[in-house]
């Protein structure tokens, strides 16, 4: 069963899998007393450590997304202006994340995560005393860029430090931590901008990270089983090439990436409707809407049963007809119909996610760790396109025009998993020949 996500990356790994193109020096394996485990010595301050990073991640990473109507007011801003950002921080996240975590098998993961928390934090103290929306923006831009180094090192970390019958609860509390982080984040900002206003909200956002942090760099074990290696880029560039030359894979990066635009035009999109007529709603509320991403959790956690029972596709399917029927319902000028909306487009899309991202662990037979990147690059960079895409369509033809892109997106989806399915069927026929 694939692991929950809340918006962060979903990364399935194998520890015995072939991790990145590196030149390593010969060394003994690590004996298994030495990996951390339930109940051994350092197990339980890792696992406080990476949900701590988690949280501080996520919070940063999606700060501004709930004061988006906010920041338009104080600098003036279109809508599209203003989504930048969130599609700043993201979409240099989705650029960094695959040299980062190749620099981890260099430097270290332990070394690459303190090192990215470290910045990212640095930058969320400076955000609140941005005098413009320009500098804001870059500013969001060089945070993404910084937490790149985390998802994918803190993935490798557990691999290589914990037991593999302990590891998927490992990873399970990291997720945690972004499903917490990038939910409270949000429902932060909300209520303490309703009272201080957007720059003590970011304000508070960053010192939540900071302690985060700090939690995260005294807790952390160091690593007693990385092996440094140096990096071969003509290894990595061809194992990049080997894994989009993957018709299977790409298909999968795509889901990834037109799931999250849905996603990301809604939720960058949704404070701007529900602070209109007629719902009128006060910043703090509409900051605890996002606890409808706790539907995503569950609808997550429950893939794997899906897939069990109708197939990758079959799932899939299912997946983009709920966001597609949220989608619709949201139109509807009532609270109530927004908010079940809002539940389905949730349900479906970390259902979608799941579905895709766990299968590209199942595909890709060597450079897991590359492979997993990729579709995290594809995943944010659908974040970045569609949070800005969704604001320009909100600004030019309203809540209709950022459905209507999102149907758009659906529309892409189906079409991907059709040509799939047709594409399994043709290699079965291909087949039967073969086994008379």
């Amino acid at each position: 069963m694939p692991p929950a996500s809340t918006g962060a990356s979903t990364i399935v790994v194998d520890a015995s899998a072939p991790q990145s193109p590196v030149t390593t020096t010969a060394a003994p394996a690590a004996a298994t007393h030495e990996r951390l485990e339930p109940g051994r010595p350092g197990y339980r301050r890792m696992s406080f450590a990476l949900f701590a990073a988690g949280v501080a991640a996520f919070a940063l990473l999606y700060s501004t997304q709930a004061l988006l109507p906010a920041l338009s007011a104080s600098f003036d801003a279109s809508a599209g202006q203003a989504s930048w950002t969130v599609s700043a921080a993201t979409g240099a996240l989705a650029l960094f994340v695959l040299p980062l975590s190749a620099l981890s098998e260099r430097f270290g993961r332990r070394q690459l995560m303190t090192a990215s928390l470290a910045i990212a934090v640095l930058v969320g103290l400076l955000v609140p005393l941005a005098p413009s929306m320009g500098a804001l923006i870059a500013l969001r831009a060089v945070q993404g860029a910084a937490l790149a180094g985390l998802p994918a090192s803190a993935m490798a970390y557990l691999a290589e430090e914990v037991r593999p019958k302990a590891l998927i609860a490992a990873i399970g509390l990291f997720v945690a931590g972004n499903s917490i982080g990038g939910m409270s984040g949000r429902i932060l900002t909300g209520w303490v901008a309703q009272a201080w206003g957007w720059r003590a909200a970011l304000a508070a956002v960053g010192l939540l990270a900071l302690a985060c942090a700090v939690v995260f760099h005294f807790l952390i074990p160091k690593a007693r089983n990385f092996r440094p290696g140096s990096l071969n880029p003509k290894a990595l560039a061809k194992t990049v090439a080997t894994h989009l030359a993957d018709p299977l894979l790409v298909r999968l990066y795509a889901i990834g990436a037109l799931f999250m635009t849905v996603f990301g035009a809604v939720y960058t999109v949704i404070g701007y409707r529900l602070v209109e007529e007629p719902f009128s709603l006060p910043q703090g509320v509409i900051g605890s809407i996002f606890l409808v991403y706790l539907v995503g959790t569950v609808s997550s956690a429950a893939a794997g049963r899906l897939v069990a029972r109708l197939g990758r596709r079959g799932a899939l399917y299912l997946a983009v007809s709920t966001t597609a029927a949220g989608l619709l319902l949201s139109v509807a000028d009532r609270l109530a119909a927004v908010l079940l909306g809002l539940v389905l487009i949730t349900a479906g899309f970390f259902a979608g996610h799941a579905v895709a991202s766990s299968s590209v662990s199942r595909t890709a037979t060597t450079g897991r760790a590359q492979a997993s990147a990729l579709y995290q690059s594809a995943y944010y960079l659908g974040s970045s396109v569609g949070g800005t895409l969704g604001a320009v369509a909100f600004h030019a033809g309203g809540w209709t025009a950022t459905v209507a892109l999102g149907l758009l997106a659906v529309l892409g989806v189906v079409s991907i998993t059709l040509y799939g399915t047709r594409v399994a069927r043709a290699e079965r026929r291909a087949l039967l020949p073969a086994t008379r």
